[in-house]
């Protein structure tokens, strides 16, 4: 914060006022399970977005970001909120903007920030929607507006939806805002119900493993696998009254895949359906302090997102298994959409270096270039310092 302080001051002439933070995400478990009406169990963790502020007596509203110094200081007015591919990484702080005056918040100057974020590019640990929620506080802040954090969470939502174009759920916005140290959220997507669950690990740690790869393929395979699902329900619906593939039982689902009657399609929905019910046990698990079985559940949904989901790849794949070979690790599995980006292992603190040493040899063995290794909490989420 004293670095990005001082980075305000030069990159602005003066001072700045106030300093937020928000946090990245990782999904414990619950994967894929969103869009299919189904639980996830997202936390909020230690690395992510950091803002210098300061209010401006002008309708300027200037924003830089230490993650792209090359870019400089990105200005427009506060009369002119409209989307602009040239305006970059500012468009989601601008959405959220746009969308609390849009709802009657009264935001009447501009504004200076600085931003810098620890999340790593590209490795779907949700900085977007980091930025997002950390401009809703800070603007909730700055001009003392009068916010439920439910409703910062919907317009974060709502900017990746409709003002950037994502078409994603409500989970990362969730994790972020509502998140708790200590706890992960055990949250149906349904009905934004949702339970804080002690996410104690003990002599354990979250180790968050970067495949260094981009994930291409992500966008038009969640598309495939999202039809696949759609496909699968629609046939099930035939006979059987549910809304959702989040709404079977195991013991349902495989009385009557006969209806689905397609290989690939009872693959893609056998991993909705067991996903979800390894998310509620995942919570019993952990509410239980069984991390055993906790490690096992991890190690099952990674197995059922290769063989059934087939949303993996070789890079995520020699991750997890060279993770769950090693003794220190309880349990490995990807996170996120898929086809690169990262995966999470529940490692002992004591034995952290040469896990960390034995999965990077293996990884780069395989793959020709190196993987990187983080270790994360889990964290409060976004609020002013």
């Amino acid at each position: 914060m004293d670095k990005l302080a001082r980075i305000f001051q030069e990159r602005f002439g003066e001072v700045g006022t106030s300093t937020y933070f928000a946090p990245g995400r990782i999904n414990l478990i619950g994967e894929h399970t969103d869009y299919n009406g189904g639980y996830v169990f997202p936390a909020a963790i230690t690395l992510g977005t950091y803002a210098v502020a300061r209010k401006r007596e002008d309708q300027q509203i200037r924003l830089y970001s230490e993650n792209f110094p090359e870019l400089g200081i990105i200005s427009f007015d506060l009369k002119d909120l409209d989307y602009r591919k040239a305006d970059n990484w500012t468009n989601y702080p601008k959405g959220v903007l746009r969308y609390l005056k849009e709802a009657g918040h009264s935001i009447t100057s501009g504004f200076d920030v600085a931003f810098y974020g620890n999340i790593p590019n590209g490795a779907g640990l949700s900085s977007s929607a980091s930025i997002e929620l950390l401009t809703g506080v800070m603007l909730e802040d700055l001009y003392q507006l009068s916010l439920e954090r439910l409703d910062l969470v919907k317009i974060g939502k709502k900017v990746e939806n409709e003002f950037i174009g994502v078409n994603s759920g409500i989970m990362d916005q969730f994790a972020i805002g509502m998140g708790q140290k200590d706890h992960a959220l055990l949250l149906d997507t349904n009905t934004l119900d949702y339970e804080v669950v002690p996410a104690a690990f003990g002599a354990y740690v979250i180790a968050i493993m970067n495949t260094n790869k981009r994930r291409e393929l992500a966008d038009s395979k969640y598309n495939e696998r999202r039809a696949e699902c759609e496909e699968a329900l629609a046939r099930l619906q035939t006979k059987l009254s549910i809304d959702s593939l989040g709404a079977l039982g195991e013991e349902t689902f495989f009385a009557n895949t006969d209806l689905i009657g397609d290989d690939t399609l009872i693959k893609r929905a056998k991993h909705a359906v067991t996903e979800n019910q390894r998310t509620l046990k995942a919570k019993a698990a952990l509410t239980a302090g069984d991390l055993e079985t906790f490690g096992q559940l991890l190690n099952d949904s990674h197995t059922s997102l290769r063989d059934d989901y087939e949303v993996t790849g070789i890079e995520l794949d020699t991750l997890a298994a060279a993770a769950q070979a090693h003794p220190a690790v309880l349990g490995a599995r990807m996170t996120g959409a898929g086809f690169g980006g990262c995966g999470i292992a529940l490692v002992k603190a004591s034995e952290w270096d040469d896990f960390q040493a034995d999965v990077l040899a293996a990884y780069e063995d395989k793959i020709g270039y190196a993987a990187d290794i983080y270790q994360a909490s889990i964290d409060d989420g976004a609020r002013k310092l």
